[in-house]
Formats: structure tokens, sequence, C-alpha cells
């Protein structure tokens, strides 16, 4: 069943710019120039019901200006957009008793308030019954484990706790679709694994459909099952994960540093940064496994620290960017 149909989908802003031979004020008051921007440039999808997708794209491709058009917030330039079987121009109201959302640098939170007083606050305006409410919260609270801190003002909460607060306040009205924008940027690796495996609870338990962006390599691997690619608001990609995995995300990267200096040579290993005794390598995961590179690290001398992690999603989305056009061009030499 499908709950999200986006067709031929664009948005194009219209952004004032300077004038050459006018300055400043001038030209504002007396000759503005203007020149159109095409923020999503035709882009077509469809989202299953129960999917847990990952909408990626480098900053400025067209991810967020997408989610507010699936949401309401934004009205598309044209193209149909259809959420739930309601128009999200023209039926927002109705929508949004249907779907969440989190965006990782806005909140939905009072600031001054403590999350419960916005609980209240927020059952009142999804019409909520008042012991039904009760009943909500308390499950939100113990399924995201934020009793501790939820009668403290939300200015004195970390980024953490704030964004599970944000989880709990998206999740009282029981939406069919939640919408997460960047919900685990500037987080800690242990509360970023927390928030992933929320999420896939959330998925599995309550077959809530998950529409994800974010810049973290981890979060696509580890908690969506489906990835489409956006670069100058056009997709690039719309794959299964494990086999994006297979083709694109088989890099990592090794950062050692070692009480002196070592050969950093090894098979399938390119040395990426080498300063003194610290080492940063790439291991190409398709030609080696990871875990004996890693032994072979710590044979070559003492380190006091070794860390593993994945390249940045830029890297990645250039790949992806560079072959997909490869094979355009080479499909249009062959015609």
């Amino acid at each position: 069943m499908e709950v999200i149909t986006v067709k031929n989908l664009r948005k194009e802003f219209r952004l004032k710019v300077k004038q050459p031979g006018l300055k400043g004020s001038l030209q504002s008051l007396f000759r503005p120039c203007y020149k159109e921007v095409e923020a999503v440039a035709g882009v077509s999808f469809v989202v299953e019901k129960g999917e847990v997708l990952a909408f990626i794209g480098p900053n400025g491709a067209g991810k967020s200006t997408t989610i507010k058009m699936l949401t309401g917030i934004l009205y598309p330039s044209s193209g149909v957009v259809e959420v739930l079987g309601y128009s999200p121009q023209r039926q927002r109201s109705r929508l949004a008793f249907k779907i969440g959302s989190v965006f990782g640098q806005k909140s939905q939170l009072w600031f001054h308030l403590p999350p419960l007083d916005s609980f209240q606050l927020l059952g009142a305006i999804y019409e909520i019954p008042s012991r039904l409410l009760s009943a909500r919260i308390d499950e939100l609270v113990d399924l995201l484990e934020i009793g501790d801190f939820l009668k403290a003002p939300v200015r004195k909460l970390s980024l953490g706790q704030r964004i599970r607060c944000e989880l709990a306040a998206s999740l009282l009205h029981e939406p069919e679709i939640i919408f997460l924008d960047e919900p685990t940027i500037g987080l800690d690796v242990v509360i970023k694994q927390k928030i992933r495996e929320l999420i896939t609870r959330l998925n599995l338990e309550k077959k809530v459909t998950i529409f994800f962006t974010s810049h973290d390599v981890g979060d696509i691997e580890k908690v969506c099952k489906r990835a489409i690619v956006i670069h100058h608001g056009r997709i690039l990609l719309d794959e299964q994960v494990k086999k994006l995995k297979y083709q694109y995300l088989d890099k990592k990267i090794i950062s050692v540093k070692y009480t002196e200096k070592v050969n950093p040579v090894l098979p399938h290993v390119r040395v990426l940064k080498q300063k003194d005794s610290s080492l940063k390598l790439e291991v190409d995961t398709r030609k080696t496994d990871l875990h004996s590179v890693m032994e072979k690290l710590i044979t070559r001398g003492n380190f006091y620290d070794i860390t593993v992690s994945d390249p940045p999603l830029e890297d990645i989305i250039a790949r992806i960017y560079s072959t997909t056009r490869k094979e355009a061009e080479d499909a249009a030499n062959e015609n």
C-alpha cells in the first residue's frame, strides 16, 4: 500500500541578487534584481506502508525542501504530492493528525517549559482525551527512557535528552508516518545508537513508516532498508540499502596512533594521511576483511588509540554522482 506518492515535484525560489553598478540600498529600493533557484527539480517516488526510507544528499540537495512539501509547510511550484490520501497543501490540518515530524535543529517543545507541559499542550492541540493522553505519555516515557528529566525545563536538557523528548512529542498522536530530518545530528555515539534502536523498534512494533534524512552513514546502514539519493534537486539513485552498501558503502576509515612510527603498507589499504606516528587509512571492505586489517595494525607496533569510522556521506554521494553521470554519458554515446 502506497502511503506517499510524489510525481514530478518541483520547487523554485525567487532570490534577490546584487546588480552590477549599483550599491546596496539604492539597488534594493529602485532596481531590485531577482533570479530563480530550483531547489527540487522534478522528483518522483513512492513510499510503501511500513517502509524505513533514507532520503539522503549533501547540504542544499533539496531534502528539507521536499519534506516541507510532503508535510504541507511549503507549496510546490508544480507536480503532485499525496500523503496518506491527502493533499498536504489543501488538507494540511487533517494530515497533521496522521503524521509526525522531528527536525534535528528545530524544536516543537516550549523552551522554558518542562517536556511534560509541552506534551499536555500538544495533547490538547491533537484533541487526545486526557486519560488516553496520560497512557500514551507513560508508554513513551518508558520507551524513550525520559522519566528522569520529564519535569526539567527543555533549556536545561542535553541535546540527546531533547531529541528523545522531540520524538515523544511527535508520537503522542500515534502518527502513521514520521518524518525525521537529521534527528541524530550532533549526538554522541551512545545516544545515536539509542535513537537508531528506538526508530527500528517503532517501525517493528507500531508499523510506523519512517522517512529519514541523515548525514551519518551509520544511520543509513543500521536503520534503513531503502535509500533515495538526491543531488542538485534531482534523484540520482533509488536503491535497497543492501545493494547500496555493496556498491558504494564499501570503505571504512581507520585512525591509529602509535607510540612510534610504523610501516603502514597493507594490501587493499590506502594511506590517506601519515604524520609521525599517526595514521589515517582507508580499507576496501570488498577486497579485505576489516577484522584482519585491525589485527595486522595491532601487531605493527605499540598503539594507544584506534578508531573505525565511515567516510563522509558527501564523498559517497560524489562517487554516486560521478558514476551515474558516466553511465548516462555512456548510454547517450551508444544511442
